[in-house]
């Protein structure tokens, strides 16, 4: 597990009501990244904090996205609770719903020079219930297209970002350039689901995007809608490409866009800190567009303190300097930002110094127009439901229809 010790504040007049002792605290902050860039511009942030505190550190934890919320879960019912920590957009709902994460209204309100109006309703959607806010959205990402433009000019083929400057980078376009990037006999493919994951703890990212560019979604008003036409046109073209085509890299193996196995892949602006090790020109651009249009698809991460920390008080005022608009600022080289006054500055299209700013226009307008990844009130439930049918539809010789229906089979009781 990654850990860096940051040393962060109380108060002084907290120090001297107390007693003239100093009393040391411990925060335990869960994050799901191990990226050292990450880690030392989280570090940085909490050096700011110890201009104005002094005796508290905080331990930034890492799990592993894939067993965060299971883990992170156990801490909680087996008494043994972070302060705070990062949460996920489509657990959000069942964190509130059980009560284990606090409300953070008042803090925030009371903060000077918060400016709480600064994030857009859409922003705070999944952060709220019923007008009390109980997290704090520190990353909006929409998922870009990474590819390897070496490969596409060894191949004379224009990349993602020409041809969507064009406005002809389609689904059929995907579909064709991926094919014509795949390379059997040298193991490449022409992309890859994200983080190699998509068969696992990414399925939704794997197939939201092609989905949503057809038209279809997940689910909405309590109805399944993987069966719905537009879905299953959608997921039958991702099928074809892994099975058919054998351009997206399948079940069993690892394509591993960042060391050049496979021409493409879906990620966000996050995983550029990968990006100097790649040994290969690269860019990004937005996701191919459907007959349901330019449809971006944007993962939402959170900040929440959880109700059973010892240090509830303490850990509300850190999530308060955390997303102030100077430190989010900081944090838009990787995680895109909720607050509009720097999503719309200079400070964010020149936040990334891997990612020229005119792509990372690209970046704040799919944030601008797009939308989140589904959630529910019961998306653990829902996700575990769905996992071993999904399991079944990734089989070459799978009826995909069958596949379908057989998820929401499993899932209509959740919904």
């Amino acid at each position: 597990m990654t850990s860096l010790k940051l040393k962060i504040t109380v108060s002084a007049l907290a120090l001297c009501l107390a007693s003239t002792a100093v009393s040391a605290e411990d925060l335990r902050f869960t994050v799901w990244t191990g990226n050292e860039a990450h880690l030392n511009m989280l570090k940085g942030i909490a050096d700011g904090f110890e201009a104005t505190h002094d005796g508290v550190t905080v331990t930034f934890e890492t799990i592993p996205a894939g067993d965060y919320i299971q883990k992170l879960t156990f801490q909680l019912a087996g008494g043994n609770p972070p302060d705070l920590g990062w949460m996920f957009e489509d657990s959000m709902p069942a964190f509130v719903a059980a009560n284990v994460v606090a409300p953070l209204t008042a803090t925030l309100e009371g903060t000077d020079g918060y400016d709480l109006a600064d994030f857009s309703e859409p922003a705070m959607g999944l952060w709220k219930k019923d007008d009390e806010i109980y997290g704090v959205p520190f990353s909006t990402s929409p998922f870009m297209i990474y590819y390897n433009k070496d490969m596409f000019d060894a191949a004379g083929l224009e990349d993602p970002l020409a041809l969507a400057e064009k406005g002809e980078w389609t689904m059929a376009k995907f579909r064709e350039v991926s094919m014509a990037l795949t390379k059997p006999g040298e193991r490449v493919w022409g992309f890859e689901f994200k983080d190699g994951q998509g068969y696992d703890t990414r399925i939704m990212h794997a197939v939201m995007p092609a989905i949503r560019a057809n038209g279809g979604d997940a689910w909405a008003n309590g109805e399944c809608g993987f069966d719905k036409p537009e879905a299953v046109e959608a997921i039958q073209t991702l099928h074809d490409m892994v099975f058919v085509d054998k351009s997206i890299v399948p079940p069993g193996e690892q394509g591993d866009y960042f060391s050049g196995a496979s021409a493409m892949t879906i990620n966000q602006i996050s995983r550029a800190s990968k990006m100097p090790d790649a040994g290969f020109n690269w860019g990004i651009a937005p996701l191919p567009s459907g007959p349901g249009g330019e449809s971006p698809v944007i993962g939402q991460a959170g900040l929440v303190v959880f109700s059973k920390s010892q240090h509830v008080d303490l850990a509300k005022d850190f999530i308060a300097w955390m997303t102030n608009k100077e430190n989010v600022a900081v944090m838009a080289q990787f995680f895109p930002p909720a607050r509009a006054s720097v999503l719309d500055s200079d400070a964010f299209t020149q936040a990334n110094k891997l990612i020229p700013a005119e792509q990372m226009k690209n970046v704040a307008a799919a944030i601008k127009n797009g939308k989140v990844l589904p959630s529910h009130q019961k998306a653990p439930q829902i996700l575990a439901a769905q996992k071993p049918r999904f399991d079944a539809l990734w089989r070459a010789d799978a009826d995909v229809n069958a596949s379908i229906g057989a998820i929401c089979d499993a899932i209509k009781p959740q919904l």
